[in-house]
């Protein structure tokens, strides 16, 4: 028993003065590591050209250090990972612009051309193109209207020609056959006048 008192009478001083270290180290929390470093430094013995450290409050520095960098790695990767993220939707919206820019040109393709069987054409090219099959069916319209025209004032001309020549056919007919029947009479009345003669 008189051992267990001993040993902790022993180690109660250390475990006080190193509560007193990390409770003087965590009022200083707001301190960084360089102001830590040098109120660690002025809080040491000198002996001699060397500083004596207490090994509680090494420790405690020890802890404190690592405790900031892992927390700097800690918000150095949480940063990083910001990047990755600002990076992967900066390349979402890239690929988001780059899908628009296509998009719109698209739209001022479609704008700009007509598909006619699969071809495509300036919207200017095949009105051009539709001006001159239109004009040359016109023409074509036009020269068969004149051909036509010319034909039925030939066959107008030739109609009327017949109708002449069937006029004067029949009018040559008409006078042909008054002729005859005349010719007829006369030839009776002479039979006649022959009979009557051959009677007397």
């Amino acid at each position: 028993m008189k051992r267990l008192i001993f040993l902790v009478a022993l180690i109660l001083p250390h475990l006080l003065n190193a509560q007193l270290a990390a409770k003087a180290l965590e009022s200083n929390a707001e301190l960084d590591l360089k102001e830590r470093y040098q109120v660690m430094k002025t809080n040491s013995q000198t002996y001699e050209d060397y500083k004596v450290i207490k090994e509680y409050i090494l420790d405690g520095f020890w802890k404190i250090t690592v405790d900031s960098i892992s927390k700097k790695e800690s918000l150095l990767v949480a940063e990083r990972q910001k990047v990755v993220d600002l990076q992967a939707e900066l390349a979402a919206s890239r690929q988001e612009l780059a899908n628009q820019q296509a998009s719109v040109e698209g739209i001022t393709f479609d704008s700009e051309h007509i598909s006619v069987f699969g071809i495509h054409f300036r919207k200017s090219v095949f009105l051009i193109i539709t001006i001159a099959v239109v004009a040359g069916l016109l023409t074509v319209i036009v020269g068969i209207l004149a051909r036509l025209k010319i034909l039925q004032t030939t066959v107008k001309d030739k109609t009327q020609v017949a109708d002449s020549l069937t006029h004067e056919f029949e009018e040559y007919k008409r006078k042909a056959l008054e002729r005859q029947s005349k010719l007829s009479r006369e030839l009776q009345n002479e039979r006649n006048k022959l009979v009557d003669l051959g009677r007397n």
